[in-house]
């Protein structure tokens, strides 16, 4: 029996956001979208997700209006996904989901991202403020860090992991131009 890709039945608020943030491989594209990845092939590549279901997921968030497909400025027809206010009202869900699984599945040596208030340089702690000065951090004011789990990333690294290896604030452009070619498939996050 194939598993519906629906909650029928369910009237939940719970149910109905699954509807639009259950699939898989969905969260990790919106986490890459906070990062600052823009483009397709940037996304298949950081990712290593078949590129049939990059499609079908992206078109689904663009459909729920959690994502805005738009002309990348400069590039003739080249696209772009950009978070949309309903998308970025998700990072306090995809900074929880990080924390719990730092918490419950660390990886070995640590945090491969740390989540920094852009003022003050200081962490976040799990719920989001800032630990020097007690604000509650939005996303535009989140710079992602290297943590102290996160490899160097090799010579054949995708962009958006070369990229990752410096301190970058959520929600703005991580690569400022599209790259020559398709990128090469990159490891996973």
């Amino acid at each position: 029996m194939t598993l519906p890709r629906d909650y029928r039945g369910q009237t939940c608020a719970l149910a109905r956001s699954l509807e639009t943030v259950g699939e898989r491989w969905t969260l990790l594209i919106l986490r890459d979208a906070f990062y600052g990845v823009r483009r397709f092939g940037e996304f298949a590549a950081h990712l290593g997700v078949p590129r049939s279901v990059l499609t079908d997921r992206l078109a689904a968030l663009v459909g729920a209006g959690v994502l805005e497909r738009r002309p990348e400025p400069g590039t003739g027809r080249r696209e772009a996904y950009g978070l949309t206010p309903k998308g970025v009202a998700l990072w306090p869900v995809v900074r929880a989901l990080t924390a719990w699984g730092e918490e419950f599945h660390p990886a070995a040596g640590g945090p491969r991202r740390v989540f920094r208030h852009s003022e003050d340089g200081a962490p976040l702690d799990p719920d989001g403020r800032c630990t020097e000065c007690g604000a509650s951090v939005p996303a535009a004011d989140v710079l992602v860090a290297p943590g102290p789990g996160l490899a160097a990333p090799g010579p054949g690294a995708d962009p958006v992991t070369a990229a990752l290896a410096r301190p970058h604030r959520l929600l703005t452009p991580l690569i400022a131009r599209a790259p020559a070619g398709r990128p090469t498939r990159g490891p996973r996050e």
